[in-house]
């Protein structure tokens, strides 16, 4: 069970190094507009839910940094390539989005799972996966809506760009 656990925790910590990262292209290509002051207030959050994740992993007999987050860390920069090389149509952010709305999913799938095997398994007692579920969800409803916002303008007729066309967020 511990090495399986290990495995699982760390793949997660290399998707939140690629989110980490990936919201951080975000903040800095929209400085100073609202998509960038967005990106920055979710990386507070998925950087404390990483933080969770390294506890855990070392926890389990695991280390953080290894080849997996390495990976992760190298695919980010082609991602943010992408992002910076957008063509001014917005589809690299929107795809962005869309992968940080799947990961914050699987986020949310892991803090279950974690739940589920938390009676059985002592190395994962005194963390609150209740919060970190309600967060994941949080999380995932306001870079959905951000996602959808941004299909409206990359993928509809509103045409423009993210910068002159975004509707207005609610929250």
């Amino acid at each position: 069970m511990g090495k399986a656990l290990t495995t699982y925790l760390q793949d997660h910590l290399a998707g939140a190094m690629h989110a980490i990262e990936l919201l951080k292209a975000i903040r800095d290509h929209y400085a100073g507009k609202p998509l960038g002051r967005f990106a920055s207030e979710l990386l507070i959050d998925i950087e404390a839910d990483r933080d969770v994740l390294a506890r855990l992993t070392e926890n389990t007999g695991g280390a953080s940094g290894g080849p997996k987050e390495w990976a992760s860390w190298l695919a980010e920069k082609v991602s943010r390539l992408k992002l910076k090389h957008d063509s001014g149509d917005g589809l690299g952010t929107f795809e962005a989005l869309e992968f940080l709305v799947l990961g914050i999913h699987g986020k949310r799938a892991l803090w279950l799972a974690l739940a589920a095997v938390t009676p059985y398994d002592s190395r994962l007692s005194g963390i609150d996966f209740g919060n970190l579920i309600a967060r994941a969800e949080n999380q995932h409803a306001r870079v959905e809506e951000e996602r959808l916002n941004c299909a409206r303008v990359v993928l509809g007729s509103l045409g423009g760009t993210l910068d002159d066309k975004r509707p207005t967020l609610k929250h």
